[in-house]
């Protein structure tokens, strides 16, 4: 009894600043969006909401934000799973160079990351200049494009990507594939047959864990991407700041939480799958 008591004391202050941060916030805003002080009373209304939904800007930004979160998923898997694989199965020296030039970008803060992508491939940057230099035209800049906020963010969620996917691969043994390559089966048909279906509770996680932190992205999306249509962070602090909409900010802001509890559900299952696969 005392030992469970002291269990329940430990959990007791993370629970409460979790309960008061996070949970009480996200249920105040949600009942302040859809329940209104009139002359009458208190009174329910969804038309804040129905604005959203009915107006074309407000849905474009949604589009956009979901159009970037999705295309940098699938990058960050195309990029960060070869990574992955020669991290897991190569034991040479360059593997160690590899790995922390892989991990490097979750030390450089995003202003940083911005900054520096805007003089490498913003107009007149770096790229330019070498293309200048060697007779060749410019090409179209990225910078202040839908793909601007892709390639920043692809670059800041590789490391996690990376780490995520090689503590997957690390469950693999190498008997399996020793085994597989000697009844003559080739790099790809380990690959497919043997390392891919023993890592996809790893490739689920890791993609509901980065469109988690994609979706709610700041700062890349601020300084490279588009003023219109716009991401929905910016989206918000706009509205917000600039037309004193508290109320259609809050409602973006439940817009955005109802995708992301949709994503951190997906991942809750996929941690849950996974934890069951290995039990067994």
């Amino acid at each position: 009894m005392g030992r469970g008591l002291k269990g329940l004391l430990l959990i007791a202050i993370p629970v409460f600043l979790v309960g008061w941060l996070i949970i009480y916030p996200i249920f105040a805003a949600i009942l302040s969006t859809l329940f209104f002080d009139g002359p009458e009373g208190l009174r329910f209304s969804t038309a804040s909401y129905q604005f959203f939904i009915s107006d074309p800007y407000s849905r474009a930004n949604l589009a956009l934000t979901l159009w970037t979160t999705g295309m940098c998923a699938v990058l960050l898997l195309i990029v960060g799973l070869p990574i992955a694989l020669y991290l897991r199965f190569s034991t040479n020296r360059f593997a160690d160079l590899v790995q922390s030039l892989a991990i490097f970008p979750m030390f450089v803060p995003s202003i940083i990351l911005s900054y520096a992508l805007i003089r490498t491939i913003g107009p007149n940057g770096t790229v330019d200049i070498l293309l200048n230099a060697v007779g060749l035209p410019k090409i179209k800049s990225p910078y202040l494009t839908p793909w601007g906020p892709v390639i920043g963010l692809v670059w800041d969620h590789l490391p996690l990507t990376v780490l995520m996917l090689t503590a997957g691969l690390g469950s693999i043994s190498n008997s399996a594939i020793e085994a597989a390559r000697d009844v003559g089966a080739g790099p790809l048909r380990v690959f497919w047959h043997i390392i891919l279906p023993r890592m996809g509770n790893s490739i689920l996680v890791t993609v509901s864990f980065t469109i988690l932190g994609i979706f709610s992205a700041f700062t890349l999306p601020y300084v490279l991407g588009p003023a219109s249509p716009e991401m929905m962070g910016p989206f918000m602090l706009r509205t917000f700041n600039a037309l004193y909409d508290p109320l259609n900010a809050k409602t973006q802001a439940v817009i955005s939480f109802a995708f992301c509890l949709f994503f951190g559900i997906f991942y809750v299952w996929s941690i849950a799958r996974n934890q069951k696969g290995q039990s067994r």
